[in-house]
């Protein structure tokens, strides 16, 4: 294997470019993390939709807020706060903080086989 600097001081091209690769792949795997986190958001919302709740976008801790209402009277019979994780993600600290203070906090998941 070549030597990783040059005589004058330089990366060689062939680490240069390696490490071009291995930032450029890193770069893609992110996006299509962030991709798939999307994905299961939309397909948590839609779930909730079907079922009858409303689904409204938070800020921090938790991704959604939905609450369920007795079609006769509209009164509020259900109320949870979602966080949706695709695949074996990592809740945040501040995730982690919510779900153990607070009792209608969920953890969705979703499995992705790509």
């Amino acid at each position: 294997m070549p030597s990783k600097i040059s005589i004058w001081g330089r990366l060689s091209p062939y680490h240069s470019i390696q490490s071009e690769m291995r930032r450029i792949r890193k770069r893609c795997i992110l996006q299509r993390n962030i991709m798939k986190g999307r994905l299961a958001e939309e397909i948590v919302k839609m779930r909730y939709l079907t079922r009858g709740y409303e689904v409204k976008r938070t800020g921090k801790g938790s991704d959604y807020y939905v609450i369920r209402r007795d079609p006769w009277t509209g009164k509020v019979t259900d109320k949870k706060l979602i966080e949706v994780k695709a695949n074996k993600s990592k809740l945040s600290k501040l995730q982690q903080r919510m779900k153990k203070s607070k009792r209608n906090y969920k953890v969705e998941r979703i499995d992705f086989l790509f």
